[in-house]
């Protein structure tokens, strides 16, 4: 009974340690999405006017998180789930991650597009969605799936 309660707490700080990994990565990476979305979604229709107020925002999303998504596969496989699971297989981790990252990104478009669109918000109004919902989807997702 005392083993299985410390495998538990070990377990626990080994899923608090990823967390607070997976937090730090999340936020650098939603840093530079922030970074390439809000200039381009804010100020671009101004130099190139496209039909629709959310257009230039959607492109915008895109973008950043391509960006995102990239440094994020590379930050998070080497530091914030770092000893968790098996790496033997980077065609399965890889296309995980990428399903991962398409389940986000449409929720991030999702949250863009109502946001600026239909809800006619500044181009700021998704990014709270995008950083506090968002990542606790992907982290869940990450940590069972891709990376376990």
């Amino acid at each position: 009974m005392a083993t299985l309660d410390l495998d538990r707490q070990a377990e626990a700080r080994r899923m608090l340690g990823q967390l607070v990994r997976f937090g730090i990565t999340g936020g650098a990476a939603t840093a530079l999405y922030a970074v390439v979305y809000w200039p381009i979604a804010t100020y671009a229709d101004r130099w190139h006017p496209l039909h629709g107020a959310a257009t230039w925002p959607v492109i915008a999303n895109l973008l950043g998180y391509l960006v995102a998504m990239l440094s994020g596969y590379v930050m998070h496989s080497r530091w914030s789930f770092k000893g968790h699971g098996t790496r033997d297989n980077l065609a399965r981790t890889g296309g995980r991650f990428f399903v991962v990252s398409l389940i986000s990104l449409a929720m991030n478009t999702a949250f863009v597009w109502w946001l600026t669109g239909p809800m006619g918000g500044p181009t700021w109004w998704p990014l709270v969605p995008i950083v506090f919902v968002t990542p606790l989807v992907t982290f869940a997702l990450n940590r069972f799936w891709v990376f376990a």
